[in-house]
């Protein structure tokens, strides 16, 4: 597939992704979000993809957690998504917003309820002692909600990455690849280069 006739990132990130997710032994999902600590030092973990609409990619975490201080410090941020069996690379870089309550309660409840149980127990990126700490955190948690719904943790929730800059890789035979930077305008118009692989 060549690089064109897009002049949004999102629909052509729909395309590539509903390629992806036919390769069932790799999850389209898992993307590389990358923030930066105050004094600028950059940090990356792998995160899960759980929506893409116009407004941009929504991930999900503890507020609390060390990505959660990073992006409430300095709302920006970068994804890098790698699917090997079409080789295609995407990245996308812009500003980060929380989901609002609404969003972020609708998804905790769609989660498997020891992920919910989960959310509740673990102090994300907080020291811990033992494993078996976190085991008992989370026997707690499961006799404390009991027989009842979950709510989601108010230190829970969703990220919107609003991207202000997308790339799309295409590999190609001979390193000779596709590359197509689409930067938004200040209409949200999108302005498209193509780069020399």
């Amino acid at each position: 597939m060549v690089l064109s006739g897009y002049t949004n990132p999102i629909a052509l990130f729909g395309v590539y992704f509903s390629r992806a997710k036919e390769d069932v032994t790799h999850d389209p999902t898992a993307v590389a979000l990358g923030t930066t600590t105050p004094d600028g030092f950059p940090s990356v973990r792998m995160v899960l993809l759980k929506a893409i609409d116009d407004r941009g990619l929504v991930f999900f975490t503890n507020y609390d957690s060390r990505k959660g201080h990073e992006l409430s410090q300095n709302p920006r941020a970068a994804m890098c998504f790698f699917w090997p069996r079409i080789e295609v690379q995407v990245r996308a870089e812009g500003t980060v917003e929380r989901l609002s309550e609404t969003d972020s309660d609708a998804y905790f409840q769609s989660r498997p309820r020891l992920s919910q149980v989960g959310a509740w127990a673990s102090q994300q990126s907080a020291p811990l002692r033992s494993r078996e700490v976190l085991l008992k955190r989370v026997a707690e948690m499961e006799s404390r909600f009991d027989g009842i719904e979950i709510p989601r943790p108010a230190n829970w929730g969703g990220f919107l990455l609003v991207p202000h800059r997308m790339e799309f890789w295409q590999g190609h035979s001979g390193r000779l690849h596709d590359r197509l930077v689409y930067e938004r305008n200040t209409d949200e118009s999108w302005t498209t280069t193509r780069l020399f692989p």
